[in-house]
């Protein structure tokens, strides 16, 4: 008679519009009742292979959530690892130049404190060469003067010896 349990359910609903009223009672009609009686069993006979398809229906759009969920969760994971992942290489090379800058710090300060010992160490051998240099000088004047005076001095014993003979 009719294809599915919709088209059954409006013919029905015609049915029951067109039908007869009571008089004096609005709310009762009447109806064939064998045909009343086979529309409703065309419509239990339908319902289960339509509840069958939309049990089927209602499965397959669980599975398709089911499966959508499990990727977008894994998605999800996979982002979040990635997540961590850059935070920890970020980390790592803000360790890195953080130690980076210690130790050009600490070796900047250890220049400095190498070329200030460097500085000190020439300043202190030159002054003692140049000491050195200067009493050295004192002794070859000194030695020089004496010799001066040993032979200037030597010439006048010496005449003085040749004319008391």
């Amino acid at each position: 008679m009719a294809g599915g349990v919709e088209e059954l359910l409006v013919m029905l609903n015609h049915m029951v519009q067109d039908a007869w009223s009571f008089p004096l009672g609005a709310d009762r009609c009447v109806l064939e009742r064998d045909k009343l009686l086979d529309l409703i069993e065309e419509i239990t006979a339908s319902l289960p292979a339509d509840l069958k398809q939309a049990r089927t229906i209602v499965e397959s759009r669980n599975e398709v959530l089911a499966a959508a969920k499990r990727e977008a969760e894994s998605i999800k994971r996979t982002a979040e690892d990635r997540a961590r992942q850059m935070v920890s290489q970020e980390e790592v090379i803000a360790q890195a130049r953080h130690r980076a800058n210690e130790l050009l710090t600490t070796a900047e300060a250890k220049s400095r404190d190498i070329r200030r010992a460097t500085n000190e160490y020439v300043e202190d051998t030159l002054k003692r060469t140049e000491d050195a240099i200067s009493s050295a000088l004192n002794e070859v004047r000194s030695s020089r003067s004496k010799f001066k005076q040993v032979a200037l001095a030597k010439p006048k014993e010496h005449k003085n010896r040749q004319s008391g003979n």
